[in-house]
């Protein structure tokens, strides 16, 4: 479940507080919770986009720190940027990049910080590819008795496992170590 906007009524409630309830309850209440249509990474993409093109920087801080909350990593945004300059200006890229350094930081993208977990991240999982949006690494724990693997997600990267095709004994079990999932 998306969190709850209120910047809007916490800015703008005492001067404008009309647009600030459409801000919070329309735009990022209805518009932004239409998951069937584009979820809230593509959503975010677009946006970010938009405001890189229209050179709203302020807005645009607001929406990359959205934007890296819904799994768009440092280089996906960078390489919009990059696309972008050719179409909308390349001093909006420059103005835009230390924006980029300030919300990302030095971050890399190896998925779950080594130091916070006993589970070694793996190889790219090239395997099961298939079943991913996004990149995926799977890395063998043990292959005695029952193989159990550890797969880590790529920030954004979503999975179509949840359906279980074993003929008898149970299916297959997950347990989450880090992050954020939705079903």
């Amino acid at each position: 479940m998306a969190k709850k906007q209120t910047a809007g009524r916490e800015r703008l409630g005492t001067l404008a507080p009309k647009f600030a309830e459409l801000n919070d309850d329309v735009l990022f209440g209805e518009v932004w919770s239409r998951e069937e249509e584009l979820n809230a990474r593509d959503r975010s993409m677009i946006t970010i986009a938009a405001l890189f093109s229209a050179g709203l920087y302020p807005q645009l801080k607001s929406h990359l720190v959205l934007g890296k909350e819904h799994g768009i990593t440092k280089s996906e945004v960078v390489e919009i940027v990059t696309q972008l300059a050719f179409y909308c200006g390349w001093p909006k890229a420059w103005s835009t990049f230390p924006i980029i350094e300030e919300v990302y930081g030095n971050e890399t993208e190896e998925g779950i910080p080594s130091q916070l977990s006993i589970f070694p991240i793996g190889k790219p999982n090239t395997a099961f590819a298939e079943y991913f949006s996004g990149r995926s690494f799977l890395a063998p724990v043990s292959s005695s008795q029952v193989p159990i693997f550890n797969v880590t997600f790529e920030p954004g990267c979503r999975n179509n496992w949840h359906i279980h095709h074993a003929e008898k004994g149970g299916g297959q079990m997950l347990l989450c170590v880090y992050g954020q999932g939705w079903y």
